[in-house]
């Protein structure tokens, strides 16, 4: 059995829709806590970049459609964040990409985003995805991407592109996805969570 843990959301400014997906954390939480043995608080906490706050959660989502602004006091402390054991999945829910690929050379300016291959354990925790991301929403059609950020060969930092898993979190009646879909996005979810929580 895994710890009692918790998961924050992470709100941001620039305009982005920060609050995204209400339904999708909720969601995977219940399905982890279900699946994979961990007793996550049911209720996601929502957590500002700029405060101390977030160094009580060692796992933060943040998802959005459009514009993403930090300062350089909100990067400082996301940087500070990460580096001291935390962890960041970001989630593009379409549109966010081209800004936050610019915040986050404030946060790190020194690192950049590599491409995880399928060989990733990321990919091979309680589910099994041979062939990496899973493609949930087309949206431009391009294939899915999982992004990583390291440091002292530790993943501190997940981008999620072209896939929207968050999309699939969500209640049935949001998106109307398949429940094959929506069980792939639940499970690639919970190993995200299994692998944050086990390193």
């Amino acid at each position: 059995m895994l710890s009692a843990q918790e998961i924050a959301i992470l709100k941001y400014n620039g305009g982005g829709d920060w609050y995204a997906n209400p339904t999708a954390l909720p969601n995977l939480i219940q399905f982890c806590n279900k699946n994979i043995g961990t007793q996550l608080n049911s209720k996601p906490q929502t957590v500002e970049i700029g405060s101390s706050t977030i160094f009580q959660y060692p796992y933060i989502h943040m998802t959005g459609h459009g514009n993403v602004f930090f300062s350089q006091e909100e990067a400082a402390n996301l940087r500070t964040y990460l580096l001291s054991g935390g962890f960041l999945h970001i989630d593009d829910n379409y549109g966010m990409e081209p800004y936050l690929k610019k915040e986050l050379i404030k946060v790190f300016p020194d690192k950049d985003l590599e491409e995880l291959g399928g060989e990733h354990p990321i990919f091979f925790q309680k589910y099994t995805f041979k062939s990496g991301l899973p493609k949930i929403h087309e949206h431009e059609g391009q294939r899915p991407q999982a992004f990583g950020i390291f440091h002292e060969g530790r993943l501190i930092l997940l981008f999620t592109f072209e896939s929207d898993l968050g999309d699939g979190w969500e209640d049935p009646v949001v998106h109307n996805d398949p429940e094959e879909v929506r069980t792939k996005a639940l499970q690639m979810g919970a190993n995200i969570v299994q692998y944050v929580f086990k390193n």
